[in-house]
Parts: structure tokens; C-alpha cells; sequence
């Protein structure tokens, strides 16, 4: 069994401050009309998005896929009733690149969602997770050759 050990400091007039177990320091706000450093709820979107996210990037360099950008849109939907936890959280993944294969990129997303991402499998006995994706594929630059300008 692998442990791990946060530690969340109280800051004062709503804000906390997360030390990771590597020791990194997150900013936390619970007064949502503020709005000036991310909420609990909105870590948890963007921890499930970035877990799936490496996921995706290892396996397809992996499988030597070149991606040149790439982004998770992570919408949640939560239930009214306290403890207002997520019922639904779809991920859209964007991938851009030089000839991206769609099998490779179905496998991957396929591969994290079902087996990898540990935050999927955490939060999926009480929220339905979605995924879906689309491939932008990117083109290389045109260069003009030097006899071409004369």
C-alpha cells in the first residue's frame, strides 16, 4: 500500500494553503464571490483532467505520436443537494499534431480513462465521467526557398 500525506493551512479570511507530499504550496479559496485562487471543487477538475491528461501524453510518445498542443475541457455537473458532489464530469480532449493516428489517440484516451487515471477511478462510483475527443491535424510551415524570393 502506498501512502500519501497532505497538509491544508488555514490562511486567514477564507484562504488555505495545500502543501502537496512533494511539498508543493496550492493557494485555496473558499469565498467564492473573491474568485482569487481556485476552489476545492475546481482542484478536483483540474486533478482529473491532468491525471487523465499525462495518461495520454506518455502512451502516445510511446506509440511515437508527435503532439504539438494539446488541452482537456473538463465540465462538471453537480448534484443540488449537499454534498453537492459531481453526478456527471465530461472530458473533451483537443490533440493537435503531425499525423496523428485516431487509433492511437482512441487507445490512449481509452487506456487512462479505463485503467490508468487513479482520480477517473476514484471519483467514478459517484459521477458518470464521459470522454470524448477530436484531432486537429497540424500542418507543417511553408518556407519560402531562397530562389524563390529573388
Amino acid at each position: 500500500m502506498i501512502e500519501l500525506k497532505a497538509t491544508v493551512h488555514y490562511g486567514g479570511n477564507d484562504f488555505f494553503i495545500g502543501v502537496s507530499p512533494s511539498g508543493h504550496a496550492q493557494t485555496i479559496e473558499t469565498n467564492g464571490d473573491r474568485c482569487s485562487a481556485a476552489s476545492p471543487i475546481e482542484l478536483l477538475l483540474i486533478a482529473v483532467g491532468s491525471c487523465m491528461a499525462s495518461d495520454v501524453v506518455d502512451i502516445l510518445r510511446k506509440k511515437r505520436e508527435h503532439v504539438t498542443e494539446y488541452r482537456i475541457e473538463v465540465k462538471g455537473e453537480r448534484r443540488e443537494d449537499f454534498p453537492r458532489s459531481f453526478k456527471k464530469i465530461q472530458l473533451h480532449h483537443v490533440l493537435t499534431g503531425y499525423g496523428l493516428s485516431q487509433g492511437s489517440v482512441e487507445h490512449a484516451i481509452g487506456l487512462s480513462d479505463s485503467k490508468y487515471c487513479s482520480v477517473a477511478a476514484t471519483l467514478r462510483p459517484s459521477a458518470e465521467i464521459s470522454v470524448t475527443y477530436e484531432i486537429v491535424q497540424a500542418h507543417l510551415p511553408v518556407s519560402s526557398s531562397p530562389a524563390a524570393a529573388s
